[in-house]
């Protein structure tokens, strides 16, 4: 029987949803590189000639999700495009609704050797996801809601903010800390989009 010769994007993007599913249903230690071969049936040099490592494959894993991610985001909106700026805004920070196996998946990301993997996972949010929430502060500061004059360094402040300062896989955060943070969380987003008093209260709610 002939070979299968794939393009390398082919191969790699099947290299990716095999990790994936392993990411997703087993812990970071016992996962292998020889394990991804046997999965996938190739050769190890196949393997690396497209990552050289598992924290390589995590992180294009990651990055990956962060995509869905976005296009999930950007649906949201599209479903609920006749709301208001303010209740659009909070469409988006309320929205939790991420598959659970990606959660578990981005677990993984808190074993120490993926700090740096983590750290810019972080960003790549950040980058992708900050020009979405924007869009919204800007509608916002066109109908009289918002105030700032820089919506999209408002939304990085608020993503970056919220998900390092919470997230214990960064920093082992003490409860205190967290709720301190928490309490503080509607009044800091509210003074820094300019936005109607106790309009960010929900957030210490339920």
């Amino acid at each position: 029987m002939a070979r299968v010769v794939k393009k390398a994007a082919e191969r790699r993007n099947e290299i990716i949803q095999a990790a994936k599913e392993q990411f997703q249903t087993q812990e970071y230690k016992k996962i292998t590189m020889q394990g991804l071969t046997e999965k996938l049936n190739i050769a190890k040099g196949t393997l690396y000639h497209h990552f050289a490592s598992k924290g390589e494959i995590l992180e294009a894993v990651v990055e990956e999700i962060v995509d869905e991610e976005l296009v999930r985001k950007q649906n949201l909106l599209i479903d609920h495009d006749t709301l208001p700026p303010l209740p659009k805004l909070i469409r988006l920070i309320t929205d939790n609704s991420m598959p659970q196996e990606h959660e578990i998946l981005l677990e993984n990301l808190h074993h120490p050797e993926n700090s740096d993997i983590h750290t810019r996972q972080l960003a790549r949010f950040i980058l992708k996801l900050a020009p979405l929430y924007a869009s919204v502060i800007s509608q916002g500061c066109q109908t009289g809601v918002f105030t700032t004059k820089a919506p999209l360094e408002c939304a990085e402040f608020i993503i970056s903010g919220v998900q390092f300062l919470t997230d214990i896989g960064f920093y082992p955060w003490s409860e205190e800390q967290l709720r301190r943070r928490a309490e503080a969380f509607p009044l800091l987003i509210q003074t820094l989009l300019g936005a109607p008093t106790g309009a960010f209260d929900f957030l210490n709610k339920g």
